[in-house]
């Protein structure tokens, strides 16, 4: 079948594939789990696997497969942190400031081009990160980093400051596989938290409800099983939570708290912060949000709701352990199921981050795959809006899924980021502070820009296309020496939508797999 380059077209012949499962392959022994599975557990849990990475795998018993997968979660990253950590918000200001200062306009009219710490230090947060997951030897740590960063959203535009958002990413780190009742306490107070939902400004004369009302419907319970009350109950127990401006440390101001009586969820006291999170974890329907969240990233878009009850009693009883959570989700029979196999779309930061990986790519300068996954709808510490990412199959539309192709056309085309120069950079789209619940797709003229290829870059360099003569030699070594067989059921989670040749040369398989529309699934 040959798909038409729109949404419908693709989320249709994604759903097609149901019916173009890879045949098996021939039976190893008793206890190996086999190529299919290593190669649907490394990608569902990180950014893709090269062969070698799959037969490392194979041949072990999938449930020891996977214990040794969550037992690898180091809480540090291993990539340096930026150098302007330590910096105070007060000190960031000063420098700022004087930024601005410097800022009047050239020979032309226009404001000079001065580097800002504030910009400057956002484009560094998010190259480290990027920097993170490409380098990173436990990719389900940064996964499940990502996770909770679109679950507790925070965003630069908003918090303006890099080194507490640099410590929000640290506490998703320590907490990634850790336990989901700390990770919610932590953020209550996390300094980065408090200023993107305005938690500063929840004095008790004037109780602000951003986050009470973001705990209750997109932390916890979900929207619909709480009241207005309720929401302004939590508000004033949050009261006196704030930051201090000059260190950015999380400060518990008595005087600013209500410490009134207060009634939530069908509960009366003199409730604290504290108290209306301990409300919050006894309540059956935090444990179902947070599972039928986690089945809809690692399993299918569907959660099965009788499942999703066993498996939030189990995690409620633990104490919200998330590693023992994650754990069920993996071993479940819905998790291999057949019908589950290439149910999922790739998010622009597993499409990009895991294209580099699989294919070997060099990678000079970050920045560039920042500007892809902005064009794509996923900037690390940037979500649109405070629901985050929708996911799913929100992330195609006619808009993305073109700028999906042509980010992979590149790469078969020119085989390193480096020549890509430009080429997926895009005009912000317009006036995101007004109404931060809403994602702002690109402007019309960015699209007009797209379809007239003024948005393309240089050309890549003649000759050097994967399905060139040749073009295997451009392979990078984590493909390098894998017949064509191999190549296609690493890149592909089923069998390709469009007929490929296996019998073509390794660079034109890889390039007719990467341009498949499967390849774009997991």
């Amino acid at each position: 079948m040959t798909l038409r380059l729109d949404r419908r077209g693709f989320i249709t012949g994604a759903a097609a594939l149901s019916a173009g499962l890879w045949p098996a392959l021939p039976a190893q022994a008793a206890q190996a789990m086999g190529f299919d599975d290593a190669r649907l557990l490394l990608s569902r849990t990180g950014f893709g696997a090269t062969p070698a990475e799959i037969r490392a795998l194979e041949a072990q018993d999938y449930a020891t497969a996977v214990d040794r997968l969550l037992g690898n979660s180091r809480p540090q990253a291993a990539t340096p942190a930026p150098a302007w950590l330590d910096q105070s918000p007060a000190e960031v200001r000063r420098r700022q400031q004087a930024a601005e200062a410097q800022r009047k306009p050239g020979v032309d009219g226009k404001p000079l081009q001065i580097a800002r710490p504030v910009q400057e230090q956002g484009r560094e947060l998010r190259n480290w990160w990027v920097e993170e997951m490409l380098a990173t030897d436990q990719p389900l740590v940064e996964r499940m980093v990502m996770f909770w960063h679109g679950h507790f959203t925070s965003s630069m535009l908003k918090v303006r400051y890099a080194p507490g958002l640099f410590r929000q990413n640290a506490l998703f780190r320590r907490e990634a596989m850790g336990n989901f009742a700390t990770l919610l306490k932590e953020v209550a107070r996390d300094p980065a938290m408090l200023i993107y939902l305005d938690g500063m400004r929840n004095v008790v004369r004037q109780p602000n409800e951003n986050f009470a009302r973001e705990l209750l419907e997109l932390f916890t319970l979900g929207e619909g099983r709480y009241s207005e009350a309720d929401v302004k109950a939590a508000a004033r127990a949050f009261t006196g939570w704030t930051v201090n401006r000059e260190t950015g440390q999380f400060m518990d101001r008595p005087a600013q708290h209500d410490d009134s009586e207060k009634t939530f969820l069908g509960q009366t006291g003199r409730f604290g912060g504290d108290e209306i999170i301990a409300i919050l974890l006894k309540h059956p329907r935090t444990a179902e949000t947070i599972v039928e969240k986690m089945w809809r990233e690692f399993v299918s878009l569907r959660p099965d709701p009788a499942e999703v009850g066993k498996l939030a009693a189990s995690f409620r009883a633990s104490g919200y352990q998330i590693k023992p959570l994650l754990r069920a989700l993996l071993m479940s029979q819905a998790f291999r199921d057949p019908a589950n196999r290439g149910s999922l779309i790739k998010s622009p930061v597993e499409l990009i981050i895991g294209t580099v990986h699989v294919l070997g790519l060099p990678v000079p300068e970050k920045t560039q795959l920042v500007r892809m996954m902005q064009g794509l709808g996923q900037v690390p510490f940037d979500p649109p809006n405070v629901k985050g990412w929708p996911g799913g199959e929100s992330w195609i539309t006619t808009y993305t899924l073109m700028l999906r192709q042509q980010f992979l056309r590149r790469i078969v085309e020119a085989t390193t980021v480096a020549s890509m120069d430009g080429g997926m950079a895009m005009k912000p789209g317009p006036n995101r502070r007004a109404d931060r619940r809403q994602q702002v797709p690109g402007d019309d003229s960015t699209m007009q820009m797209m379809e007239s290829g003024q948005m393309m870059g240089p050309r890549p360099v003649e000759g050097r296309s994967l399905r060139s003569a040749g073009g295997e030699a451009r392979l990078g070594a984590s493909l390098s020496g894998a017949d064509s067989a191999t190549l296609l059921r690493t890149l592909l989670p089923r069998a390709p939508i469009d007929p490929i040749d296996a019998s073509a040369s390794p660079g034109a398989v890889v390039a007719a797999a990467m341009l498949d529309p499967a390849y774009q699934l997991k």
